[in-house]
């Protein structure tokens, strides 16, 4: 599982011109699944989300998570952090897992998410998006599981 996560002022998504998920400021999660992802990934990419410190403190120090903040999660399904540049122009994505199995994760680590206390928002599976965003610091990490 990789996720590539954005610190955000604000982030949006939209499907055919209507608007499907909104957070004002949280994390913006560009979320992939891999066919090897089961229950014990989603559990540890939703630990790991939750408590990522990047937000700042008093201080001005990365020192709070989201959870501590009480700020939003949107969670946008992007089988394309699999894709595979190494050879030729045009990406491989053999190596992301197909629908039947990635959409069920992807599920899986929102409701994760929100059982934890996070209001989380999401894009659409396996649709067209627009995704906005309004990126603070900036900061943008990349996460993978172990």
């Amino acid at each position: 599982m990789r996720a590539v996560i954005q610190r955000v002022r604000s982030a949006s998504v939209q499907v055919e011109g209507v608007q499907v998920g909104a957070i004002e400021q949280g994390l913006l999660v560009l979320l992939g699944i891999g066919p090897g992802d089961s229950a014990a990934e989603v559990r540890w990419m939703a630990h790991k989300i939750a408590g990522l410190r990047i937000f700042e403190d008093d201080s001005g120090r990365m020192n709070r998570s989201v959870l501590e903040l009480g700020a939003a999660v949107l969670v946008v399904s992007q089988f394309t952090l699999y894709g595979d540049c190494r050879k030729g122009r045009r990406p491989s994505f053999v190596g992301a897992a197909p629908p039947e199995v990635a959409e069920p994760l992807y599920l899986a680590v929102c409701d994760a998410l929100a059982a934890s206390g996070l209001q989380v928002e999401q894009g659409r599976f396996g649709a067209h998006m627009v995704v906005q965003l309004l990126n603070d610091g900036p900061v943008t990490l990349i996460l993978e599981t172990p």
